[in-house]
């Protein structure tokens, strides 16, 4: 809120605003997000806590809420994000890929720009952004998994944060695969430094990267049943064995009548 000593009259001005009057310099350029109309939504939230009938007493009980993904973005997409499109694009058809073919959608959301990537184009497309004297994309800061149960046909997905250390640029590369088919290529000969990544994420999540030289749990036994960061999973984990007592997850210990 500002006050005009001139007229006598108070002037809202939002948080935000006065942030970027007082830090954004005049050769500033931040991208702004494009996806606001364009969100996927793939299902409906209720409730809070995954509980359904009368066990739940947080209150949260009625709340609906849609569940969305950001939409494909127009271009142009602000920053340097369209030179990294513009020489992946170049980068690809030198290889004899049609950009199209190998990327789903480009998205820009909350200043970050993602490459959905093909799955059966991952590798080529991570070589691309890797090699190209435009891109040079020499690290890769690990694989994140995530589960959607709601977007059919794409459940699991892998997430690769890439830096440029040529050029000080940050992005994304995502790549999706069917619960039924839970296969994407591995990237470790690419990007080395996805070994343990790779297998921390086959190990919460169940994705299966192939051609990986090694893929085995690295955190839970080898004999462990399911996956624990899966939605799906049983709230609380498994049951406890203590002293010859049986304990159950936390979600079956109590009932509410």
């Amino acid at each position: 809120m500002t006050f005009d000593s001139n007229n006598n009259t108070e002037t809202e001005e939002t948080y935000a605003d006065s942030i970027g009057a007082e830090t954004a310099g005049p050769e500033a350029t931040v991208p702004e997000d494009t996806t606001a109309q364009g969100a996927e939504v793939i299902g409906v939230r209720r409730g809070m806590f995954g509980v359904s009938g009368t066990g739940d007493t947080s209150g949260y009980g009625r709340l609906v809420k849609p569940v969305s993904l950001p939409g494909s973005s127009p271009a142009p997409y602000g920053g340097y994000f369209d030179e990294v499109v513009a020489a992946l694009r170049n980068a690809l058809s030198a290889k004899g890929i049609r950009f199209e073919d190998a990327l789903e959608k480009v998205v820009v959301f909350r200043g970050e720009l993602t490459l959905h990537v093909r799955r059966e184009r991952l590798v080529a497309v991570a070589r691309a952004l890797r090699d190209d004297p435009a891109l040079r994309f020499e690290l890769c800061l690990g694989v994140s998994g995530v589960h959607y149960p709601d977007d059919a046909g794409r459940e699991l997905h892998a997430v690769y944060p890439l830096m440029s250390i040529t050029h000080n640029r940050r992005i994304r590369v995502e790549a999706s695969a069917p619960d039924a088919d839970p296969h994407i290529p591995s990237l470790y000969e690419v990007y080395p430094t996805t070994d343990w990544h790779e297998r921390e994420t086959y190990d919460f999540f169940g994705i299966v990267f192939d051609g990986h030289p090694s893929l085995t749990r690295i955190i839970m036994p080898d004999d462990w049943r399911g996956h624990p960061q899966r939605k799906d999973y049983p709230l609380g984990g498994i049951p406890v064995e203590y002293k010859g007592a049986r304990i159950p997850p936390p979600d079956e210990r109590r009932a509410y009548n």
